[in-house]
């Protein structure tokens, strides 16, 4: 089977189990439980893997656990971030699982081990609270005992009858895929609370190859608002590994989309010590002030949210702020998110933003903004998208990417919403690669294509207000029909006739029927 289809079928089965399993259970809380579940095998499969180390005489699941030795645990957890005993492995517990009547409190006792084997260890912080989620005696999952195990046991069966094949050569690809698969497809089902932590991998993708363009190698990329790591695993997947040098950063405010996002990591076989994913409010507690600048940075920051602003006096002194003189309005964080991002870029990088439409036009303290960022040249392109890209909005957002090297004193707009740049699918609309490809090449270039893309002297901006809408600067295709006058006017000229022969005719004929 080639692994395409593989990955069909895969999709396809996990979908089925996910919805034959959750019964009333609403999906977007069950999704903990098959993600989880999904999880759970991943480690228990990369941990056995490990620990094998190709040696066909080892058969890590068979062995008991009181011969692992304090020096071979302590070594495991150094090189793996956590330690998982035989009979903990998800293969083990599945086929003890229907006759145990114990499942749901024996799997949290298992999580709850996994978690504090990295106590103490460099990776603490990463591991700590990774199964917060997967809580095995939540009433989501029955009322009774025996309800909560009826249903584990049908996920935890389900889950253990996927293919994923030889793990050492599709299995990371394919657990990472089946991962991001569910994720989707339960963002598209939740609607906007869904989008709010998820981007679609095409929009990624694009996303990815603007701030990494034709960096050979950057130091490490970093995402402000992570959601489940999407952004940033795109740029592990259509990177090599060396060009990204320390890694993979993040922060995300919301507790259980920062444990999916380090779940995601590990997924994707990023180590402990390659990714750091922290929690928290990005505007008002940031992290990884000593780790900046970041060659690379990409972001979905949420739209219009409210923050805390002006009440906080302190904030316009903030290095982050402060060079624009202005904070962000209260109720739209918008730009807070995007001068966050321009003080943590480092002089030779891009990044990459999704931005709502509204920010590029409006006037007040998102225009001093954008007077801030041109007039100190920091805006690379603005790129406008086709709606219906996103779950939950059917706003065509923009795409707004930031550097500190231009040579030039000019911006580049470039109108990607026609139909030349997307293909429908069902109600939504897709980046293909053929469509990113002719975005990517827009941008490179910087040439002029009518009706597309045009790059403006950064004065001219200026003399409109600082307006950054595409729409001031590429002019639309005109898609009205051409009306030549003259057949107009004798089409008319002949209708006119036709309507006085008529009126005569029924004049006549009325005449007739009354003499």
């Amino acid at each position: 089977m080639t692994t395409t289809a593989q990955r069909a079928e895969l999709q396809a089965k996990i979908w089925k189990i996910a919805n034959e399993v959750r019964g009333s259970v609403d999906g977007w809380d069950f999704k903990h439980f098959v993600l989880g579940t999904l999880f759970y095998r991943f480690i228990s499969e990369n941990f056995t893997s490990y620990i094998e180390g190709g040696d066909e005489s080892v058969n890590y699941p068979k062995l008991a656990n009181d011969i692992i030795t304090p020096e071979i645990k302590d070594d495991a957890i150094r090189t793996k971030g956590y330690f998982i005993y035989p009979s903990q492995l998800f293969i083990n517990v599945v086929e003890k699982a229907g006759k145990n009547d114990n499942l749901n409190t024996d799997l949290k006792a298992i999580f709850t081990d996994i978690e504090n084997s990295a106590n103490g260890y460099d990776s603490e912080q990463d591991i700590k609270g990774l199964f917060a989620d997967f809580d095995t005696t939540s009433t989501r999952l029955g009322n009774t005992v025996e309800e909560k195990n009826k249903r584990l046991v049908s996920i935890l069966n389900g889950v253990s009858e996927l293919n994923f094949g030889k793990f050492e050569e599709s299995q990371i690809d394919l657990f990472g895929d089946a991962y991001e698969f569910l994720i989707s497809n339960y963002a598209a089902n939740a609607g906007k609370s869904g989008g709010e932590f998820f981007t679609p991998q095409n929009v990624s993708k694009l996303i990815a190859q603007l701030a990494m363009h034709k960096q050979t190698s950057v130091n490490k990329i970093y995402d402000p608002a992570a959601g489940s790591g999407a952004l940033l695993l795109q740029a592990k997947k259509h990177f090599d590994n060396h060009i990204i040098e320390e890694g993979f950063f993040g922060q995300e405010i919301n507790h259980t989309t920062y444990n999916l996002a380090r779940m995601n990591m590990f997924l994707h076989n990023i180590n402990y010590d390659k990714f750091n994913i922290q929690l928290g409010d990005t505007l008002t507690e940031p992290h990884f002030i000593d780790d900046k600048p970041f060659d690379a940075i990409v972001s979905n920051p949420p739209y219009s949210v409210n923050w805390v602003g002006s009440d906080d006096p302190t904030l316009i002194n903030d290095d982050r702020f402060a060079p624009a003189g202005v904070l962000a309005p209260k109720s739209k964080a918008d730009f807070a998110f995007v001068l966050h991002a321009l003080n943590y870029l480092s002089s030779k990088g891009r990044a990459a933003i999704v931005c709502f439409p509204g920010i590029f036009y409006r006037s007040g303290a998102e225009q001093k903004i954008r007077k801030y960022l041109v007039d100190n040249n920091f805006v690379e392109t603005v790129i406008s998208l086709p709606g219906n890209l996103f779950f939950g909005t059917s706003i065509g957002v923009n795409i707004l990417v930031l550097s500190k090297h231009k040579s030039e004193y000019k911006t580049q707009f470039i109108d990607a919403s026609g139909e030349e740049f997307y293909k429908k699918v069902t109600n939504n609309n897709m980046l293909e690669d053929t469509h990113i490809d002719k975005i990517m090449d827009l941008f490179d270039s910087k040439e002029f294509k009518e009706h597309v893309a045009i790059t403006i002297e950064n004065e001219k901006i200026a003399e409109n207000d600082y307006n950054l809408s595409v729409s001031t600067y590429v002019e639309a295709l005109d898609t009205r029909e051409v009306i030549d006058i003259n057949v107009l006017n004798s089409e008319l000229e002949s209708t006119a006739k036709n309507i006085t022969d008529l009126r005569n005719a029924i004049d006549n004929l009325v005449k007739e029927i009354e003499g």
